[in-house]
């Protein structure tokens, strides 16, 4: 007798780890203190093990990006430096020399469980402008398609202190909303989040929720040896970015990467607790370089916080900062709380005669170009 029923195939769920095993597609990070030191270098061995559990993942049928950290660290023996640099240049001199260092391992790694893998070097502006953010989609995208691992790093050689990523947790936070990854997977060298210093007995946070379930939480500091430009607290943030943006993430160690991929219950897991949001809003809440700040009164705070209306000039009270049209600006209420980032439409120069009047009055008096908002509501996010 024929079994006339229906066959239910089971999505893979977002709020629980075990979808991992399962994912289509997943962004790893893995950071500068688990593949390099400065004495040494790369290091061949955290290399390899961690190319062996990705290229399985990738030939079980999983597309996997990597983001990785270690331009910089890879490049400094090399230079015969003892430590990173602080300055901007020779930061991009060592990422310059240790880019294909990192690139020729990741190569010779994944080939020999034939997988492809490829660079991909990033700036924020690749994610920010809808050209260029484009592009990058379609690349990444086809390199998916073709079976190739790319490998996806800040363009360190060409980056800005002012336009930046300022670190990969972040980065990879962004690309993993960029190519609607099922998941984010944030390596480094602690195999969980704990509720404090793991080395005097505190107890690992399986799972976060929401931010209620880190209120109390010490959090970490950068890693070992000085290598690396993040730490716990960094990575926190990413995966807070991403479970906020409609990813869940995983923080644990680069040891676990291959029981993480399988979907065990290893490191903390953060579930998705809204909807996504375009990479461009998630850069001007979490990354972007705020370079001043509009004070509000209490009904443009109301306006813009409740009803998710414009910025008017009429509702600022002071002005602070230099900041050219365009720039990043944080919105603060009366009593001192941001309540908003936006791309202000107006100089520093510009605002302060505009302060307290209707867009109708600086139309008339000032002439057209005065007449429009101060921070458009598709240029605002709330924070």
């Amino acid at each position: 007798m024929s079994d006339n029923s229906a066959i239910v195939i089971e999505e893979p769920r977002t709020d629980d780890r075990s979808m991992l095993a399962r994912a289509r597609r997943i962004v790893v990070k893995v950071g500068s203190s688990s593949l390099t030191s400065i004495k040494g270098g790369i290091s061949e061995e955290a290399l390899i093990e961690l190319s062996n559990a990705l290229a399985a993942k990738s030939n079980e049928g999983t597309e996997i990006i990597l983001v990785s950290s270690g331009a910089i660290s890879a490049g400094l023996a090399p230079l015969g430096l003892i430590k990173r640099p602080r300055d901007l240049a020779t930061q991009q001199a060592a990422a310059s020399v240790g880019q294909g260092l990192l690139m020729a391992r990741y190569t010779h790694a994944f080939a020999a469980h034939g997988v492809t893998v490829s660079q991909v070097l990033l700036t924020a502006d690749d994610l920010m402008r809808r050209s260029h953010h484009q592009n990058a989609f379609r690349a990444l995208n086809r390199l998916l398609n073709l079976g190739v691992v790319p490998v996806v790093n800040e363009n360190d050689t060409v980056a800005t202190h002012k336009i930046r990523f300022g670190d990969n947790d972040r980065l990879s936070a962004l690309v993993a909303h960029l190519v609607r990854a099922d998941a984010l997977v944030l390596l480094s060298d602690v195999d969980s989040l704990y509720d404090g210093p793991p080395a005097k007995g505190a107890k690992r946070i399986p799972q976060v929720d929401g931010p209620q379930d880190l209120e109390g939480v010490n959090i970490g500091t950068p890693g070992k040896a000085g290598v690396g430009t993040g730490g716990m607290q960094t990575k926190v943030e990413a995966a807070t970015m991403a479970a906020d943006s409609g990813i869940p993430a995983l923080v644990t160690s680069t040891a676990n990467a291959a029981a993480a991929l399988a979907g065990e219950d290893v490191g903390t897991w953060f579930s998705v607790n809204s909807g996504r949001k375009s990479v461009r809003m998630m850069w001007l809440a979490h990354l972007a370089h705020v370079q001043g700040r509009l004070l509000l009164d209490d009904g443009a705070v109301t306006a813009v916080r409740d009803h998710g209306a414009s910025l008017l000039p009429a509702g600022i009270t002071s002005v602070e900062g230099h900041f050219e049209s365009g720039d990043a600006v944080e919105m603060v209420a009366p009593d001192g709380t941001v309540i908003a980032r936006g791309l202000v439409n107006y100089s520093a120069d510009e605002l302060p005669q505009m302060l307290g009047r209707s867009t109708v009055e600086l139309g008339e008096s000032l002439g057209r170009g005065f007449d429009r908002e101060v921070v458009h509501v598709d240029d605002l996010v709330l924070v």
